[in-house]
């Protein structure tokens, strides 16, 4: 194989590679953003959990009704 065959070799991987790599950052980053989108929702559902639990538990009044 002659330089000039292996040096063409090379940069056709090269940019192969480079290709490659620019693929795998794009889907990195559309992940992040999935993730980052999910952690705000579950902290909203958190919030929402404590807000329903706290309006479920209420005040709890022993005293009996009033028609007694």
């Amino acid at each position: 194989m002659s330089l000039e065959e292996r040096i063409t070799e090379l940069e056709s991987r090269l940019a192969f590679q480079d290709d490659t790599i620019q693929a795998l950052n794009d889907v990195l980053v559309a992940q992040q953003r999935v993730l980052e989108r999910m952690q705000l929702q579950l902290a909203a559902l958190a919030k929402r959990q404590e807000d329903m639990q706290g309006w479920i538990d209420g005040p709890q009044d022993d005293a009996p009704p009033p028609h007694y």
